[in-house]
């Protein structure tokens, strides 16, 4: 059990270190912070950064290679990504006036991070105000 405590520990420290990285790198590229883990019951965004006249929910996946970091993203995160989006932007309605965007960053080790804008498709019910 300690073993597995011990793993479930570490993953979650190289998430957190993962995290550090993507935002100091957005934050190099002219991006600002508004959020990090934001996170609801179903969902969760590891970042929500803002430039321009976009807001990007941006998703970080750090893995071996870059390879399985681009493929890390799969429809059940991206559900969970647009749920916990929905949230975040009823709370800040004056966000639905920018652009919004799906982003990811991979990480591998020895590598620089890779920012892919509109990584995902942010679901269309995101844009839909009640």
């Amino acid at each position: 059990m300690k073993a597995i405590a011990d793993s479930r520990r570490q993953a979650y420290l190289f998430g957190l270190r993962a995290e550090w990285i993507a935002c100091l790198w957005l934050m190099a590229k002219g991006y600002r912070t508004l959020a990090r883990r934001y996170s609801v019951k179903g969902g969760e965004i590891d970042l929500i950064v803002m430039r321009g006249s976009t807001i990007a929910f941006v998703e970080v996946k750090a893995r071996a290679n870059l390879f399985d970091a681009e493929i890390a993203i799969d429809a059940l995160k991206i559900a969970r990504i647009a749920r916990a989006a929905r949230h975040w932007t009823a709370r800040n309605p004056w966000a639905m006036q920018y652009d919004l965007s799906g982003d990811a960053i991979y990480l591998a080790p020895g590598r620089l991070p890779r920012h892919i804008a509109s990584a995902y498709t942010l679901p269309i019910d995101l844009y839909v105000r009640a």
